[in-house]
Formats: structure tokens, C-alpha cells, sequence
């Protein structure tokens, strides 16, 4: 029997909906799915406080200590990695995740998909992700982002109503739901048919492709240039942030 490693981090279990539903076409393989678990666990909801303390550190793409992840084998033939970005960078679960060696040995010359689940920003993220997983030496097949599809100023609305209370709910009763559409979340099967198939046939060439072919997957534009400026100024702040200090009183000047 074919072995799949699927491996993800979820607060508020949108990203395991996701990923639950990816993998329902993959009916006959021995699935290994290990929640990541930080050895302190970041809150949920968020406060002001706890949210923003967490910026310089993911940003800079520093580590964490993980409780030790148990995997049932010593190889699989499929990694499925679900992850969130955290301001415009991988969380920082994900960034632990490949500083565990024996994760990284378990994905040398491994396929990989991964399974984003965001706001609307996720490209820096997956740059970053990529890295990781060239220097661990797997071969990343395919991506699959799932994003909240409204406005921009919009979702960072809703996005911290959620976070910040963590009701799912419309904001005032006005604003649309937080986060990923159902439908998207639900649909999210038909991305693992066409991946089961790759993966029944261990060719995954053209699994890129075909997913694409879907239409299910949208990049904004204009995101993309709000994206690709805002993680340079990011940088800048998350160092001097660091230079301050992290409480609250050094972040704000103090």
C-alpha cells in the first residue's frame, strides 16, 4: 500500500477542512496526517498584543520549538504539506517544521503538493516555502492556494474580526463571512482527484498544470504588486523591531 505523509498546522480548523477535503479521493492509501503543535501554542483567538509580537520573528523566519512530531513510517511516496502564511511569510510552524531533521530527510527526493490557506497574499510565503524544500531536496510538484476571494480592505477586516473574537460570524452583522469561501472549502476535492491520479500513476509532470486547468485558482494583479512591496518594507520593520526590543512599550518607541 502506497504511503502519503500529510503534515499541517490549523488555529481555527479552516486549513484542516481544507486538507480533509483534499484528501478524499485518496480512498486506499495508508494516510499519515501529523498536526504540527508548537511546544507553546499561540493563542486563539488573538489579542492585540499576542497577534502583532508574533510580526518580527515570522517575518524573519525564525524558528520555534515544535513538540516532537511522530511519523508512523521511515518513507513515504507522497508529502502533503498544509500551511498558512503569517505577514507575508510562512507561519511559523511551517518555518519549525523544516528545521526538523528528520522531517527534512523524510521529503529528500519526495514529491510534494502544497495546500495554502490564506487572506490573499501568499506568493512571498511559497518563495519561501520553495527554499526550504530545495535545501531539504524535495521536489515540489504542485501547488494548490486557497484565498479569501473579496476585496482586500474587506478582508482585513473580517480577517481580524475573526481572529481577534474567534466567531466566524459577519462582523456587525454587515460585513460577508471570514476566510475562505465554503464553496472553495468544499471543493477542495476536486483538486485531490486530479492529484490522486497523478499519484496512482507516480507521474506528476503535468499535476500543475491540470490543476490550473480548473479554473478554481486566481491570482490578483494587483495584490501581487501590493505583495511584492509590502514584504520589503516588512523586513525593514521587523528588524527594527528587533533591535527595540518585543514588548509592546519598545515596539511603539518607548
Amino acid at each position: 500500500m502506497k504511503k502519503i505523509l500529510v503534515v499541517s498546522f490549523s488555529q481555527s480548523g479552516q486549513l484542516t477542512q481544507i486538507v480533509n477535503n483534499f484528501l478524499i479521493p485518496f480512498k486506499g492509501a495508508d494516510i499519515d496526517w501529523v498536526k504540527i503543535e508548537p511546544k507553546d501554542p499561540f493563542p486563539f483567538p488573538w489579542s492585540n498584543e499576542e497577534f502583532y509580537n508574533v510580526f518580527p520573528e515570522t517575518v524573519l523566519e525564525e524558528s520555534i520549538q515544535l513538540n516532537p512530531p511522530n511519523f508512523k513510517h521511515q518513507e513515504y511516496d507522497l508529502i502533503i504539506l498544509g500551511y498558512q502564511p503569517w505577514y507575508l511569510s510562512p507561519s511559523m510552524t511551517t518555518t519549525a517544521l523544516f528545521e526538523n531533521e528528520k522531517f527534512c530527510s523524510l521529503i529528500n527526493n519526495k514529491p510534494i503538493i502544497t495546500i495554502i490557506g490564506s487572506r490573499n497574499m501568499w506568493l512571498n510565503a511559497q518563495e519561501s516555502v520553495k527554499l526550504f524544500i530545495k535545501k531539504a531536496g524535495g521536489n515540489l510538484v504542485a501547488n494548490i492556494p486557497l484565498a479569501d476571494k473579496t476585496m482586500n480592505l474587506i478582508s482585513a477586516i473580517t480577517i481580524l474580526h475573526w481572529m481577534s473574537t474567534g466567531k466566524k460570524d459577519r462582523k456587525w452583522g454587515i460585513f460577508p463571512l471570514p476566510g475562505i469561501s465554503e464553496k472553495d472549502i468544499n471543493e477542495t476535492f476536486l483538486f485531490g482527484e486530479i492529484a490522486v491520479k497523478a499519484f496512482n500513476k507516480n507521474s506528476y509532470d503535468e499535476l500543475q498544470d491540470n490543476i490550473v486547468k480548473l479554473n478554481k485558482i486566481s491570482i490578483n494583479t494587483s495584490i501581487m504588486f501590493i505583495e511584492s512591496r509590502a514584504k520589503k518594507l516588512f523586513r525593514i520593520w521587523a528588524k527594527t523591531i528587533k533591535k527595540k526590543g518585543t514588548t509592546p512599550k519598545k515596539e511603539l518607541g518607548g
